[in-house]
């Protein structure tokens, strides 16, 4: 028996020893298949980063699915899924839960700040807001004939972050309806004079996209009160405020990356923690969380 048929021997009988198949990757830092899980309210940016990704490493192919949050969660458990992007990091009982399912726990981390973005029709005579106005639509209490619309009622981060943030754990209000996306939640306050609704910013917010130039023809991004101004200050989710905080329905950007090897995952995710993938946020209006930029005061003077 030769060298090989020793060596294959002996690889097949540590198989059949360990508790454990053993798995070989194809994948490298700069090459492969992987698919991925993508909160459905990122999409325009992370079609961005991707395409951006892809044409770099010809050999790379990310093949993203866009759902509802808690679905992105749920497929850290599904694997053909390596990575996902969501608004929020594991809970701890949610990292020990994978760590026994997959024997190690996935890294994370923040990449960019969002922000929720409430529009109106064209039509709407409210389009500057309280919070507190907000609140109220969304439990149902407030005066304003306004009807909400959110991208559906359960599993989204959009959902997620009015019960969480802006509901402090109460109830939607009976009058909310639910759309099937956040294109369904443009499209209908677009169609109905008396709508307001809520969705990623990154869907709407940038003024150098044609696509979201023709979205605000069709509807206006509502003015929220500055959350840390001295004065009666009104803001819009523009990218300097989300960068100070002073608009006040903020959130994060993290990805959860189901890998122990430095594979396709692993690359991808340096690719949108370092500069290129850094700046793709920031052209999309997104606040870039990795990289330090600067926001200065400027005038003009006449």
């Amino acid at each position: 028996m030769n060298r090989l048929m020793v060596a294959a021997a002996l690889a097949l009988f540590c198989c059949h020893c360990s508790n454990k198949p053993v798995v070989y990757h194809s994948d490298k830092l700069d090459r492969g298949t992987i698919q991925i899980s993508v909160d459905e309210s990122f999409k325009p940016v992370i079609d961005a980063q991707i395409k951006v990704f892809e044409s770099s490493f010809p050999d790379a192919h990310i093949i993203a699915h866009y759902k509802p949050e808690a679905e992105c969660l749920k497929d850290l458990l599904v694997d053909s899924i390596r990575m996902v992007i969501v608004t929020r990091q594991l809970q701890s009982s949610e990292e020990q839960r994978l760590k026994d399912a997959l024997s190690f726990i996935p890294v994370q981390g923040r990449i960019a700040y969002d922000a929720v973005a409430v529009i109106v029709n064209k039509q709407s005579k409210d389009s500057i807001l309280e919070v507190s106005d907000v609140k109220s639509l969304l439990n149902g209490t407030g005066t304003l004939k306004l009807r909400p619309v959110l991208d559906g009622l359960t599993a989204t981060s959009t959902v997620r972050y009015a019960l969480d943030s802006i509901l402090k754990g109460q109830e939607l209000g009976k009058t909310v309806t639910a759309a099937t996306s956040s294109q369904g939640v443009i499209d209908y306050v677009a169609g109905n004079p008396d709508a307001v609704g809520f969705v990623g910013v990154s869907w709407i917010g940038n003024p150098e996209d044609s696509v979201h130039v023709r979205l605000q023809k069709k509807v206006t991004i509502a003015s929220l009160r500055c959350k840390i101004c001295d004065s009666s200050v009104y803001v819009k989710p523009n990218q300097v405020n989300i960068a100070t905080l002073q608009y006040p329905l903020v959130r994060g950007l993290h990805y959860i990356l189901k890998e122990n090897y430095e594979g396709l995952g692993s690359g991808f995710a340096n690719f949108l923690i370092y500069e290129r993938g850094q700046l793709i946020f920031r052209r999309a209006y997104l606040w870039p969380a990795r990289m330090q930029f600067e926001v200065r005061s400027a005038g003009i003077n006449e």
